[in-house]
């Protein structure tokens, strides 16, 4: 079991899938969405949702990575944050589980995650790392997944946050990389 936390640019990520922060009508949308339409040939992304048309809060679904390096896409419907009372981190935190669980499904040895839901939607990083962190280490204990798991943080603000919230991270200064033991 591999659980990173990494600051880069997810569409450059070598893993079988990465993780799109996805819209309700899976529609190429701004931020990390819209660098993954982008980079993967929007067209044929967007083709590609199409065929699904919706995705609740919590949700996951999967689609070729086209001209990505990962082989495939799974866009996860992660929450907008109204303040935390209306059900917010059970979406998130479902909205991981579900995407781990379709990388599982399809044989998937490796994912990167970017921090659903804290861009453009709002929750406050914190709070979403928390959240990404406690699903994403029960599912590889509980499922005792061999698989390579990667959180990957492209601002430095939440980086300096995941320094903070996980002192047994250890800082890889070659490869900005942070290990989860």
């Amino acid at each position: 079991m591999s659980f990173q936390v990494v600051q880069r640019d997810i569409t450059k990520m070598e893993t079988d899938a990465i993780v799109n922060a996805a819209n309700s009508g899976l529609q190429i949308g701004g931020s990390v969405c819209g660098a993954i339409f982008r980079v993967a040939g929007e067209e044929k992304m967007q083709e590609a949702c199409d065929q699904y048309g919706f995705c609740p809060a919590g949700g996951a679904v999967i689609t070729p990575g086209f001209d990505l390096p990962a082989r495939y896409v799974i866009h996860a419907r992660g929450p907008r944050w109204y303040g935390g009372g209306h059900g917010e981190e059970i979406q998130l935190c479902d909205a991981y589980r579900n995407s781990l669980i379709l990388a599982e499904k399809h044989g998937l040895k490796s994912i990167a995650f970017p921090l659903i839901s804290a861009g453009n939607f709002g929750f406050p990083k914190k709070k979403a790392m928390r959240a990404a962190s406690y699903v994403i280490r029960q599912f590889l204990k509980e499922t005792a997944s061999e698989m390579e798991v990667y959180l990957v943080l492209y601002d430095w603000d939440a980086v300096e946050i995941g320094k903070k919230m996980f002192p047994d991270m250890k800082l890889d200064k070659d490869y900005d990389t942070f290990e989860c033991k």
